[in-house]
């Protein structure tokens, strides 16, 4: 089981679009998917098709009481397992606060599913608050989602010294699985400028697959759809399969690696 928490404190970046159809496009390409909405806005439930306010379980129940993740887990089209948040959430993220080993309850609710799935999918809240902790604790790696524009930099040094205290004091195996450019304009000089000097700094931690502007891609949450049941044929349903693509090749070759 490979977790990867997708996080940028900065709103607005598709953190939660790369989330919801990253999770898709794995379970299209044969992976078996856990996708868990940790954010209280539940943006990440409803762009599954699930309404946020109608389950009898979600998030809060999973890490704050004994409820079986049977009992929480929505099954999403096509073919991917939910872990469905609501404002509920927020009372989570302050009981924790009182909690002794709060930063570790995501970690420890996982550990019990690492034999059902592949990939886990953790679509953070766009800040760093003790759910977002719970993220990186329990994640392998880091997928960080950013438009290439001049103040994206400067968030993602915040959030990368963040991770790095996480890794010296609570997770050592945490991991920068990759920088994926959202929302890119290649006929923007700045993006094109930002996105050198993106490669130039982290080279291959860089995903190859860019997410373009896409209309078909903003639409489908609308429709309770990821944008490839939305639109397959669209520039965003072949971007996020290319990137499921992606994944799948390195923690292959990863696996080779480690074997020999």
């Amino acid at each position: 089981m490979h977790v990867i928490a997708v996080v940028n404190q900065k709103g607005g970046v598709g953190k939660t679009t790369t989330s919801v159809n990253l999770a898709a496009s794995l379970a299209l390409a044969g992976s078996s998917v856990l996708l868990i909405d940790l954010d209280p806005q539940g943006n990440a439930t409803m762009g599954c098709g699930v309404d946020k306010n109608a389950v009898d379980y979600n998030l809060y129940d999973w890490v704050m009481t004994e409820t079986t993740h049977s009992e929480i887990v929505q099954r999403c089209a096509p073919g991917f397992d939910l872990i469905p948040a609501n404002t509920d959430a927020t009372a989570a993220e302050i009981e924790l606060l009182g909690m002794d080993q709060r930063e570790q309850r995501l970690k420890a609710r996982l550990s019990g599913e690492r034999a059902n799935y592949q990939y886990v999918i953790i679509d953070c809240p766009p800040s760093l608050n003790v759910l977002t902790i719970n993220a990186l604790v329990a994640a392998d790696g880091i997928l960080v989602p950013m438009q290439c524009e001049y103040y994206a930099l400067e968030g993602l040094t915040a959030l990368l010294e963040t991770v790095e205290r996480v890794r010296e004091t609570l997770n050592p195996r945490l991991a920068i699985e990759g920088i994926l450019r959202t929302m890119y304009d290649p006929r923007n000089s700045l993006t094109r400028d930002v996105s050198r000097q993106l490669i130039d700094y982290f080279g291959d931690a860089v995903f190859r697959t860019v997410i373009p502007r896409n209309v078909r891609l903003a639409e489908a949450p609308s429709h309770g759809l990821p944008v490839i049941l939305y639109d397959r044929q669209s520039r965003g349903a072949v971007s996020y399969m290319a990137l499921a693509g992606e994944l799948q090749r390195k923690h292959a070759t990863q696996t080779e690696e480690s074997r020999s």
